[in-house]
């Protein structure tokens, strides 16, 4: 069941521009300390309006965070329907998450890190998940049932593996950790993936 934020109804597109302001002032401060007078700041929009787009302080976080989430699992859903080739389309879709902008894996960590200590975010965040994973696993399962792929291991497991790369990748940049360059973490990533899935390189 998806995570219900209380939204009301007042603001339209300057809403949906706060809401960008909302993730820019989440990203540098992090959940708890993204306050009305910090997000009044950074949008131009008075305390007082925000009271009445949002209601509360956690009800415009929680929906910024919704908000900017699904923005994430759509792009990515569209980068999979624009290619039919199974391995072609994980390669795509790999090459999407490692070129996120440096806010977006700000925001995703912090939503990860809040999700631990809050019972609706994480209810929200297993269905995210969930959603982000599908065209992953799709594409794994397709490709052994065309006979693209020889699959050495359960599709699951692949499916999970990879995403869990993938998600270790962020928290190490976020954290600004010596790690290798996108692009060498990519070699090594897709030769591990051609490996487990059985496709000639």
């Amino acid at each position: 069941m998806a995570m219900t934020v209380r939204r009301r109804r007042a603001g339209g597109a300057r809403r949906a521009a706060v809401l960008e302001a909302v993730a820019g002032v989440l990203a540098a401060r992090g959940y708890e300390h993204t306050r009305f007078t910090d997000v009044s700041a950074a949008s131009g929009v008075a305390i007082s309006t925000l009271q009445n787009y949002f209601g509360s302080r956690e009800d415009m976080v929680i929906e910024a965070m919704e908000v900017f989430t699904d923005r994430e699992v759509a792009a990515l859903a569209t980068v999979a329907t624009a290619e039919t080739d199974p391995w072609r389309r994980l390669v795509a879709m790999v090459d999407r998450s490692l070129h996120n902008s440096e806010t977006t894996r700000q925001v995703l960590v912090e939503f990860w890190r809040s999700a631990m200590r809050d019972d609706d975010l994480r209810e929200y965040s297993a269905e995210v998940q969930a959603r982000y994973r599908a065209p992953f696993l799709a594409a794994v399962r397709e490709g052994g049932e065309r006979g693209e792929f020889t699959l050495r291991h359960d599709a699951e497991a692949v499916t999970q593996l990879l995403l869990s790369a993938l998600a270790g990748l962020i928290i190490s940049r976020v954290q600004h950790h010596p790690t290798p360059s996108p692009a060498e973490f990519r070699d090594v990533l897709l030769t591990q993936l051609r490996l487990m899935l059985g496709v000639e390189g």
